[in-house]
């Protein structure tokens, strides 16, 4: 039965995508590598929501280990079978999936708004530190020549928009393998027990 390798490989995927995020957000923090912005507590009101490291990242780590040691958890049987304890063990991934696609759907929506609500940042057109994109509803990332209203920090909007736009990737494609976990987990874990009970 080919459902256990499929869902070890998809925990490697996760756990790989769930590293990168968790990196991607931390880089939000530090825009051009300078760590007085976040010490200023001059930074956006979705940088701050965790969404890669919490999110994308350690509630994605949670299936992602699951899925790895798959291998080595058989439930010691069930259903009064012995031999069902690698079905059930796939239908129990099934609810770490459903933690994944949790914390990948924050992912997802955090970095959505991030995107459409634009960056927090010192304009000199006001003179102060404002959200100069918030009206924008995103129509902003296509106007580049309102991209220098941001003095500081120094590039702030192409930080912002290609960390959003990474996160946001990495939290669909673990969204996507969460959910093919839940098809692979229901359908292996019926099929072993289907399986288990014909041989009994």
């Amino acid at each position: 039965m080919c459902f256990g390798r499929c869902t070890r490989c998809i925990g490697y995927k996760l756990l790989i995508l769930a590293l990168l995020s968790i990196v991607a957000n931390i880089l939000l923090y530090f825009p051009n590598g300078e760590t007085r912005f976040a010490s200023e507590h001059r930074l956006g009101k979705y940088v701050e929501c965790l969404h890669g490291i919490l999110g994308g990242g350690f509630l994605v780590l949670i299936p992602a280990a699951v899925f790895i040691g798959l291998h080595n958890d058989d439930c010691c049987g069930c259903f009064g079978h012995e031999d069902s304890g690698k079905s059930c063990a796939m239908l129990s991934s099934v609810l770490a999936a459903f933690v994944g696609i949790l914390g990948s759907g924050y992912c997802i929506v955090i970095s959505a708004l991030g995107l459409s609500h634009g960056p927090y940042c010192f304009t000199h057109l006001e003179r102060n530190w404002i959200y100069p994109f918030a009206e924008s509803s995103g129509g902003y990332l296509f106007e580049y020549n309102k991209w220098s209203e941001c003095q500081e920090p120094q590039n702030i909007v192409q930080w912002n928009i290609t960390l959003f736009s990474i996160l946001l990737v990495l939290g669909g494609i673990e969204f996507i393998l969460c959910f093919i976990q839940i098809i692979n987990g229901i359908l292996g874990g019926l099929c072993g027990l289907c399986c288990s009970r014909e041989e009994v």
